[in-house]
């Protein structure tokens, strides 16, 4: 499991991503100002967890075994990894396929909840009518 915090141009976001079996979960947290080493900590042993918990989306991945690498090519690929900025992509597929299967969930609930306002409101008219026709 890794966590990544880097600058998005408006927000400091951590991503959370995890791997197994050649599958790969990943969440999006926005920290707002810049996270101090405690806030980064607290979010580490608290939440972290549970966000990457209510996950469901997953993106499948190549799972190579690594190999023996250089010291100096490592820590080479360390500097690079510093300067470079953001989450993987495969974090950044799976953090916008969870983030369209929320929108669907949310239209679909929005879409119910409107058609049974109106189902509501024509009952109450259909109620009106009747009443009206008998002389009420």
């Amino acid at each position: 499991m890794t966590l990544t915090v880097y600058w998005d141009g408006q927000f400091w976001v951590g991503v959370v991503e995890e791997r197994t079996e050649g599958r790969l979960r990943a969440c999006r947290h926005r920290f707002g100002s810049e996270p101090h080493d405690a806030e980064v900590l607290a979010f580490v042993r608290g939440p972290m967890a549970d966000l990457l918990e209510r996950t469901t989306k997953t993106v499948a991945f190549d799972a190579k075994e690594p190999k023996r690498v250089n010291p100096k090519r490592l820590a080479r690929q360390a500097a690079a990894e510093m300067k470079m900025r953001g989450a993987s992509a495969f974090a950044q597929e799976a953090i916008k396929l969870e983030l369209e299967h929320r929108q669907e969930t949310s239209k679909r609930t929005t879409r119910r909840m409107r058609e049974e306002a109106e189902e509501r409101k024509r009952e109450i008219a259909r109620r009106k009518a009747k009443e009206k026709h008998r002389g009420r």
